[in-house]
């Protein structure tokens, strides 16, 4: 029978030593992750192991695990907002469904590995669940949005991911200001044929076929671009219907901006939400486009071929 998997990490502990000490810090990260490991087990999880400022635990099905972690990020949200700046460590979440083996009291297998894996692309206060897991009975209340598939390290088979959203309105208090449909203008032909990435002296092309395509800061990208403001995977790029699409799947942000023949040009924020790109201008990833040093893509779009070249600007 099929079990649900959760791997939760604290991030920026490193940033607490320091801060607090080991003594304090080692306390302050125990009781967070015996607090969710008590949350787990009173949404009837199992809690299998802990992993120093981590935990990995089992739940029967989809909608307990979820509704656990949601609990957590929502709870520890609150919490953080009343501690200072140097002591905050979000929490970075995956689950997984599929079959589970236990040997000598520890459990293997696929599921274990991939919601392991998820919790480290994961972005601070973010939690990842494969599709398998949000096909279950999760209930129309829990909000998700498709990532696509992503690669697993080790794993030939790509799993579709989803990104549960647990901050009430995020899309709309985050997301600036012009939506998909306002951004798409009469007589431009966006039927899409490839796409060309290039980034110091690094080039890809993909072709519509390739696509989707991830660009972020870890080797699991399809396009890696090395910048500590970048996310682990931070912008994903699909051909839909035609049209070449861009989303924010990131923690801090994406910026583009468009210009047009005669010079003018409009700027469109995007956070966890998506733009279609035509004609041409630049995208700003985890930074805005006021900020020079940001790893900035320049990118321009023709008829059947959008092409992009991707810039970072060195930090002076």
């Amino acid at each position: 029978m099929a079990t649900t998997v959760v791997f939760a990490d604290l991030t920026g502990s490193t940033r607490v030593f320091e801060a607090m000490g080991n003594a304090r810090a080692t306390d302050t990260v125990t009781r967070l992750v015996q607090w969710v490991g008590d949350v787990c087990e009173a949404h009837g999880g199992r809690v299998i192991k802990k992993l120093g400022d981590g935990i990995f635990a089992l739940f029967p099905a989809g909608a307990p695990a979820i509704s656990a972690m949601l609990e957590v990020q929502r709870s520890h949200h609150k919490r953080l907002l009343k501690w200072p700046e140097a002591l905050r460590m979000d929490l970075q979440i995956g689950i997984a469904s599929g079959e589970v083996v236990e040997v000598d009291g520890d459990f293997y297998g696929d599921a274990v590995n991939v919601a392991s894996r998820l919790s480290d692309l994961a972005g601070p206060g973010q939690i990842w669940a494969t599709e398998s897991v949000v096909d279950q009975r999760i209930g129309p209340e829990v909000r998700h949005r498709s990532l696509g598939p992503i690669s697993i390290r080790g794993r030939q088979e790509t799993p579709t991911v989803h990104r549960i959203d647990w901050q009430d309105e995020v899309v709309d208090l985050l997301t600036l200001p012009a939506a998909l449909s306002t951004l798409a203008r009469p007589g431009i032909d966006t039927a899409f044929g490839q796409i060309e990435l290039s980034w110091l002296d690094v080039h890809a092309a993909f072709g519509a076929r390739d696509l989707p395509i991830h660009l972020g800061r870890v080797n699991e990208a399809d396009f890696v671009v090395n910048d500590p403001r970048v996310s682990r995977l931070h912008a994903r790029i699909e051909a839909r219907n035609g049209s070449c699409i861009l989303t924010d799947v990131s923690s801090y942000g994406t910026w583009v901006r468009f210009r047009d023949a005669d010079g003018s040009s409009s700027e469109v924020a995007l956070r966890r939400d998506e733009c279609m790109l035509h004609g041409s201008g630049e995208i700003s990833l985890g930074a805005p486009l006021s900020d020079f040093t940001a790893p900035t893509i320049s990118f321009h779009t023709a008829g059947g071929r959008v092409q992009l070249a991707m810039k970072a600007e060195a930090s002076q």
